[in-house]
């Protein structure tokens, strides 16, 4: 068939960075990440043009998934940034503002792209090696036989989501919680692969943030109504329930039964022969004494009367998130045929209650030795729910990452501020030989180097959205914050009172002076062996694997952009 119209050719734009449509879009893109940063970040508002939910976030997982992009440029960036978030959960906002800066700061050294591709390369190989060694002093470990480090790491990340709408207690509550939870679903027994339990969030919205509790097992939501009909339940003996886990549809359409034959004699409808074989297979389970059978699809209502009649207790319409838990708590297989059921594919609970939050009623499966919990989550709307279940997730897989890595950074930008110190005075002790290898000048090291510094102060700089001024120690080369609006005839000692991460206080002897100004390069100093890590309860920390994930990808990405020279873009 011809075509209606003649096929356009592909758009070719060469040299894009220097598109002033890319430069403003990039700019867009870098202003949003950027307000959006930290605990006092502001709020954006995602919806599309023919309505319809209205996110309101300061995530980077929701919000690089709402924002619309076409610029290719753009698509690289986002795309690197999304694919960090869905591996770590956590440095999503870090990775996008440091790739933001680093290309615009890169751009205006106005280099070669092979040179700066090669000298940022090595800038990101001292930071990853410094972060890496014992010697590192913007690094703790984290030991879990405290849990005051680990709620720390909590508390940082549930605080930094203002959309939360979560004050100091609640955020100090919902961080037990997590922790709690958390701590469950991590086997008594250390073996050589260790299999985590689950932890699985019950929403309960219009309710009290300090309402929000952790219960063992699983909680499932069932109408009012059937509850009534529900107990007594059959047993195997007082503390044993026998439970059968179904993975196919037990509603007797014939096209989802499963695997196994069906006998279907003359004469006879395919309905009934199916329905004839799930009351059979009801039969089994009544002799087989069990309790509860649980239905990931939907059980036929014939079926359900029986088993009711036989104190059997029925749950149809799971959903295939809960199947994983459910298993795995009980240790039932998932059966996937309507015959004859093996005896080994059942699980066993301990026992089954109900229980009740606002306006929702649920069956509370509790198992013998659970690696099983169920976090019920409260907060005052939707939009905050939505914001606290993602926060809730990324602290929960920090927590499994840092579970195989036991190190966590310091938080509130000291990392960055300290780094940027420790890269800028290993530019200016750097070997020659180092220089011939990488086939640069000293001084084009040295100013890509302050723009990589510059770049990592940047993302320092937006922890501060109020016009306030920022500030680094020249001893441990940590961020400080003073608030706007201070006399100009005051010592900067009388107007900083923490650091950001918590550690130092006003009360060191240290040298302030204004982030990003000149100032005579230096070693930072450790903090690895300050009593204050331990002692203080406000510390803020980041994430260790998912920040240095974070570092890396920024930089790499920056260099994939900067080495664009052609964009080929179909227009059919």
């Amino acid at each position: 068939m011809s075509r209606i119209e003649a096929k356009k050719p592909s758009l070719c734009t060469n040299e894009p960075l220097t598109k002033e449509r890319v430069s403003f879009s990039l700019s867009v893109l870098s202003g949003i990440v950027k307000s959006c940063y930290g605990p006092t970040g502001r709020l954006k508002q995602l919806h599309n043009g023919m309505g319809g939910y209205v996110r309101t976030t300061s995530q980077s997982s929701a919000l690089l998934g709402g924002l619309s992009i076409t610029h290719p440029v753009l698509k690289v960036l986002t795309a690197s940034v999304q694919n960090h978030i869905s591996r770590f959960s956590d440095c999503g906002l870090f990775t996008a503002i440091l790739c933001c800066s680093l290309v615009e700061n890169f751009q205006r050294i106005n280099f070669a792209a092979c040179t700066v591709t090669k000298i940022s390369r090595h800038l990101l190989s001292l930071c990853t090696d410094y972060l890496k060694s014992e010697a590192c002093g913007c690094r703790i470990s984290v030991d879990f036989d405290s849990i005051k480090t680990l709620l720390s790491l909590v508390r940082s990340i549930l605080a930094s989501k203002p959309a939360c709408m979560l004050n100091k207690t609640e955020a100090n509550h919902l961080s037990t919680l997590v922790l709690k939870a958390f701590l469950v679903t991590i086997p008594h027994t250390i073996e050589t692969n260790v299999v985590l339990g689950k932890c699985v969030i019950v929403p309960v919205k219009e309710k009290r943030v300090m309402d929000s509790t952790v219960l063992p097992g699983l909680l499932i939501e069932v109408p009012e109504f059937q509850l009534a009909r529900t107990f007594p339940v059959k047993r195997v003996s007082s503390s044993t329930i026998k439970m059968a886990l179904f993975c196919i549809s037990m509603s007797g359409d014939f096209s989802n039964i499963g695997e196994g034959t069906v006998i279907v004699h003359h004469g006879i409808s395919l309905e009934v022969a199916v329905l004839d074989q799930l009351l059979n297979l009801g039969k089994q389970l009544v002799n087989d004494r069990v309790g509860l059978v649980v239905c990931q699809k939907v059980i036929h209502p014939s079926l359900k009367q029986y088993l009711k009649e036989h104190h059997v207790i029925t749950i149809d319409r799971i959903g295939v998130s809960m199947m994983e838990p459910l298993s795995q708590m009980t240790g039932s297989q998932p059966i996937a045929a309507l015959h004859s059921v093996s005896p080994t594919c059942y699980g066993s609970l301990k026992d089954l209650r109900t229980e009740s939050f606002v306006s929702k009623h649920f069956l509370h499966l509790i198992p013998n030795d659970t690696l099983v919990c169920s976090l019920i989550l409260c907060n005052r709307n939707e939009m905050a729910w939505d914001e606290l279940k993602l926060a809730c997730q990324t602290a929960e897989h920090v927590l499994q990452l840092t579970i195989k890595q036991p190190l966590a950074l310091l938080g509130g930008g000291c990392t960055e501020t300290h780094l940027a110190s420790y890269i800028r005075y290993k530019s200016f002790t750097l070997p020659t030989s180092v220089l011939k290898a990488i086939d640069c000048s000293r001084t084009q090291y040295q100013l890509v180097a302050d723009a990589f510094c510059h770049s990592l102060e940047c993302v320092a700089c937006c922890l501060e959205h109020d016009d306030g001024e920022v500030l680094t120690d020249m001893v441990y080369g940590h961020l400080w914050s003073v608030q706007s609006g201070f006399p100009s005839d005051c010592n900067w000692s009388d107007l900083v009172l923490k650091c950001g991460c918590g550690i130092y206080n006003n009360q060191q002897n240290l040298n302030w002076t204004v982030l990003r100004s000149q100032c005579i390069p230096f070693t930072p100093q450790s903090c690895s062996n300050e009593p204050s890590i331990n002692s203080t309860d406000d510390l803020v920390l980041d994430c260790f694997t998912a920040k240095c994930s974070g570092l890396q990808v920024a930089v790499e990405t920056a260099n994939l952009i900067l080495d664009l020279s052609y964009i080929v873009e179909d227009q059919n």
